[in-house]
């Protein structure tokens, strides 16, 4: 059980330190730009304290790509899409309100979450809490390629709860061994006491004669029902791929299946695993292509058969692209604007989707959900100008809508740091977290987006209309509860700041050429979702309402929420949705009611700031801007998973106390009451 006593909790926020300097990537090729500068311009960097003032991670980069040009020849503007009473064909399985979660990698927990079980961030608390307030809950993974090594201790010098190892940042496995505390799963217990959030979380993989299960033992005896499963291996299907060594040449699916056969008996063995059965997730691999290592190769193994029990989920890890020569060398890198275009297509995610159809199915006729475990726009910590921007939010929705249509069970959108620009939200960074507030990316707002598409009710099932002759620009799907239509998603890829891109979609329930009866509604309620271009960045709307820019949210929505009533007229309900923008379609008020709280009825957290009468530090923001929390700018430090084709490296912080957390002495957040 989480540790109480909530009345004296205090809860960092937006002057709160985050503890630990920061793991900067920089390019190996003069190409492209990282991070605000190329190769050579970093080879040359000076170090002094204004060129680290000015140095910009990913997650805050401002450049901006070019618009896409509109597609020859351009789609219909004006097309039907037909639904059913009763149902349609090739409709998904019932979907839960939480289908889009979070991945979070175990290095950077406290950069996200919270110092410790004391000391929660609550931008971080707000941020759940909109997506709880619709989908009625939350799941987080806390885990990744920093996981396989990591080490359970009684505690850690400076009461840190979390700490890398830093001589072991450049092993062969690219993956620097982690110590925690247990108070790592008493601060995501109270989290979940705040928010109705669940947790995943990983078993060391690496070592396996025998395996290390006290993380299993304490998660799930703090955790308790909170702690949904845990993850056997992280892309098992690299442990062999040089430089690793976690295994021997020639380490196959059949050897994993054998590995899970010797964990499932030693768990059985251990008395203070509390959940034996239903606990398991496998195999999270991100094979591709023709490698043996491709989901179908494992699942032919047998592995659901012999272990269905002890099995949870069948897992994937998948990014649709990566960014990886950019940061390590080694070939041609990708330039963002050239792929672009990709992030604005539902041929994309159709496609990538289709690798895993089998598995779907095979996964669920074993009653076993399917989830995509890890994901974001590209792995190795994204493309700058696509994944911090509008097509990302649209891309989102897109490949969280097919993947559900598909029967995938959920799809967690992985955070790799402040040298990520892919991140659904991000913290300011270290020396700035006294005058600078949360960034908050496209992926959010599709998070937010799909929570109410969703709904609370865990029966959503999704099918894609294949509308407008299956146009790539103008997606849509439909969304059915027990039989009756109750939303319409619509997506306008088009970028044209003219306003002649405008679709105009023709929703109607049966009647025309259907053989049912004219079952539209008289009116329905529309949410939009839009910004002025494909590439702008920050300062979205969704329904109205908006995170800001850059540094500027505290995780609460800013404005009034505004939503459109159309009139229906002859049995047809025309929807407009812009270019570029995203529609969310109620058919029914029920629907509507279910996602759209009232404010008073969100439990978010303000941030009330109470300073201290004594021992409280003036501070000159411009000297604490380059205070601290740059020293590793000219270090060259890898991502967490350097060798990986298919996983975001994810950049981290490394346990230590800031030098802000001596200088801002008195200033501390307290939970209003």
């Amino acid at each position: 059980m989480a540790r109480s006593a909530f009345s004296s909790l205090v809860l960092a926020a937006l002057s709160a330190t985050i503890v630990g300097a920061q793991t900067v990537y920089m390019p190996k090729n003069p190409q492209v730009f990282f991070d605000g500068r190329n190769a050579d311009a970093a080879s040359t960097a000076t170090t002094s304290a204004t060129a680290a003032a000015s140095f910009t991670p990913a997650a805050y980069q401002t450049t901006t790509l070019n618009r896409p040009a509109l597609p020859n020849p351009m789609p219909a503007l004006t097309f039907p899409a037909q639904l059913y009473s009763g149902g349609m064909a090739n409709m998904s399985i019932p979907q839960k309100g939480d289908f889009m979660g979070f991945s979070i990698e175990m290095s950077v927990a406290t950069q996200m979450l919270g110092k410790n079980s004391s000391n929660i961030y609550v931008p971080f608390l707000n941020l759940l809490a909109n997506v709880v307030a619709r989908a009625g809950s939350i799941q987080i993974r806390v885990g990744g390629n920093t996981q396989e090594n990591a080490v359970l201790k009684d505690s850690l010098p400076n009461n840190t709860i979390l700490s890398k190892d830093k001589d072991n940042l450049f092993n062969p496995t690219g993956t620097p061994p982690i110590d925690y505390t247990p108070d790592l799963f008493y601060m995501m217990g109270n989290i979940s006491n705040f928010v109705n959030a669940y947790w995943y979380l990983g078993i060391p993989f690496f070592n396996h004669t025998p395996f290390s299960l006290e993380l299993a033992e304490s998660g799930q005896q703090i955790l308790g029902d909170r702690l949904l499963a845990l993850q056997a291996g992280n892309e098992p299907d690299l442990y062999a791929a040089p430089p690793r060594t976690h295994r021997p040449t020639g380490y196959a699916p059949a050897d994993y299946f054998g590995e899970i056969g010797d964990l499932v008996n030693q768990a059985a063995s251990d008395s203070a695993i509390l959940k034996q059965n239903d606990v398991w997730l496998v195999p999270s691999v991100s094979a591709t292509g023709e490698s043996e290592w491709v989901i179908d190769n494992v699942l032919a193994t047998g592995i659901l058969d012999s272990y269905g029990t002890q099995i949870h989920a069948v897992t994937v890890e998948r990014y649709p692209n990566n960014n990886c020569v950019a940061i390590y060398g080694g070939g041609t890198p990708v330039v963002p604007q050239d792929v672009l275009p990709n992030y604005l297509s539902h041929a994309g995610t159709v496609a990538v989707y289709s690798e895993y159809a089998n598995a779907a199915n095979t996964a669920v006729a074993h009653g076993k959900p399917m989830m995509l475990f890890e994901t974001n726009t590209a792995s190795c910590s994204g493309f700058v100008g696509v994944s911090d921007a509008f097509a990302a939010a649209l891309w989102g929705i897109d490949w969280s809508m097919t993947l559900a249509a598909g029967n995938f069970s959920g799809a967690l959108y992985h955070f790799g740091g402040q040298s990520a620009s892919y991140n659904p939200f991000t913290p300011p960074q270290t020396n700035q977290t006294a005058f600078r507030q949360w960034t908050v990316g496209p992926i959010y707002y599709s998070t937010l987006f799909l929570a109410e598409t969703m709904g609370p009710s865990n029966k959503s099932q999704i099918v894609d209309l294949y509308t407008n002759n299956n146009n790539p620009s103008t997606p849509a799907w439909a969304v059915y509860e027990d039989g009756t239509p109750t939303k319409v998603v619509l997506i306008n890829y088009l970028d044209d700041p003219t306003g002649a891109s405008t679709i105009n979609v023709q929703i109607q329930v049966g009647g025309g050429t259907t053989g049912q009866a004219a079952a539209s509604p008289s009116q329905v309620r529309v949410k939009l979702l839009t910004a002025e271009s494909t590439v702008q960045k920050g300062n979205y709307s969704w329904a109205g309402q908006s995170f800001g820019a850059w540094f500027e949210s505290d995780g609460r929505l800013q404005g009034e929420m505004q939503a459109d009533t159309v009139q229906c007229s002859n049995n047809v309900c025309t929807v407009s949705v812009p270019a570029p923008g995203a529609a969310l379609v109620f058919l029914t008020d029920d629907a509507y009611n279910a996602v759209t709280p009232d404010k008073s009825d969100i439990q978010t957290f303000p941030t009330t700031y109470v300073t201290a009468t004594v021992n409280t530090a003036i501070i000159n923001t411009t000297e604490l801007a380059v205070s601290n929390g740059h020293g590793d700018i000219g270090a060259m430090r890898l991502t967490t998973s350097p060798n990986s084709r298919n996983k975001n490296g994810a950049g981290s912080l490394e346990s230590s106390v800031g030098a802000i957390a001596g200088a801002v002495l008195g200033l501390a957040l307290l939970l209003s009451a």
